[in-house]
């Protein structure tokens, strides 16, 4: 059996504790704990039984000597102790992927160049980037953030290999995948009055105070959607920061139009009425990153795009 020794790793909850010989086996039943949200899909993720993967979880909390999860009907969550303790896990089976491929004389991948458009959730890309770090712990993966523009430049320039980016928008240039469609919505706090609703019309937040997404791609027809409606609302923040857009309208500073896989805890989101307006999020490369465009880590990639594209990333609700 397999085997990691780990020493004196402080928690950080007034303890150092020592934990010798921890069986590997114990940690990635942690981690598809943690990836998974519960224990049901994590003993499907590991190959075992539920009772054989809860027996687990209950030795590696007795070795670490702390609750790793407060457990529910539903989902489970990190305790102090098991938010303290996930970055050395993942740091224990990163290092021992690593290890095996080294034994084995497997080199590490050429660096991949992944440009990533600014306006895609950073849960979505948080989530993809884990699995292909999961999935390929050799492949060394550089992230290019930008615009629309800027990233269409970059691959012409050779700057990025390929992008997740809007494809289909009418050029040719460059070889275009769809991972999937999405819509624009309302996003209230949940303390709005209006919040509960599923659909809502200009009118209904002719009253609302507005926060600006400067950088959505569908910026001009949102202003257009609510001008021919007769509504001209007050401004309170205009922000190139989705993530602090969304922090924004969360705290009760006012209401945004976003894309709907842009989920935030405290947002309520609601299609608006007769805004039918879509975006394609897909990659995008230049013919001659055909072939990188097949490697597994770009195939983990389409995979957990196009799952969190029909619905695995779901719209936060009160």
């Amino acid at each position: 059996m397999t085997r990691v020794q780990i020493s004196k790793i402080e928690l950080d909850v007034g303890i150092a504790y020592t934990i010798s010989m921890i069986d590997r086996y114990l940690i990635r039943y942690f981690l598809a704990v943690v990836d998974s949200g519960n224990f049901s899909r994590a003993a499907q993720r590991s190959n075992v039984s539920q009772p054989t993967l809860s027996v687990g979880i209950a030795k590696l909390e007795e070795l670490i000597g702390a609750a790793l999860f407060h457990r529910n009907n539903r989902r489970v969550n990190l305790t102090e102790a098991g938010t303290k303790f996930l970055p050395y896990a993942r740091r224990i089976e990163r290092e021992f992927n690593c290890a095996a491929a080294a034994v084995k004389g497997i080199e590490p991948s050429p660096v991949l160049k992944l440009g990533i458009l600014n306006t895609v959730s950073s849960k979505m890309v948080q989530h993809a980037v884990r699995q292909m770090i999961e999935a390929d712990p050799l492949q060394r993966i550089e992230l290019v953030e930008g615009s629309e523009r800027e990233i269409l430049s970059s691959i012409s320039r050779g700057r990025i290999d390929i992008a997740l980016t809007i494809v289909k928008r009418g050029g040719n240039r460059f070889r275009e995948e769809v991972l999937f469609e999405e819509g624009y919505v309302a996003a209230l706090p949940k303390t709005h009055p209006q919040a509960g609703f599923l659909s809502l019309s200009a009118d209904d937040l002719a009253e609302s105070v507005m926060i600006v997404r400067r950088q959505c791609e569908a910026l001009s027809e949102t202003s257009r959607y609510f001008l021919e409606r007769g509504v001209r609302p007050f401004f309170a923040y205009r922000s190139s920061h989705d993530d602090r857009a969304l922090a924004m309208v969360a705290a009760g500073l006012g209401v945004t139009v976003t894309p709907r896989s842009h989920t935030w805890p405290g947002v309520w989101q609601a299609k608006l009425t007769g805004f039918d307006v879509t975006r394609k999020l897909g990659l995008c490369y230049v013919e001659e990153n055909s072939e990188r465009a097949r490697s597994g880590s770009l195939q983990v990639l389409r995979d957990t795009i196009s799952k969190a594209g029909v619905g695995e990333i779901n719209c936060s609700k009160p």
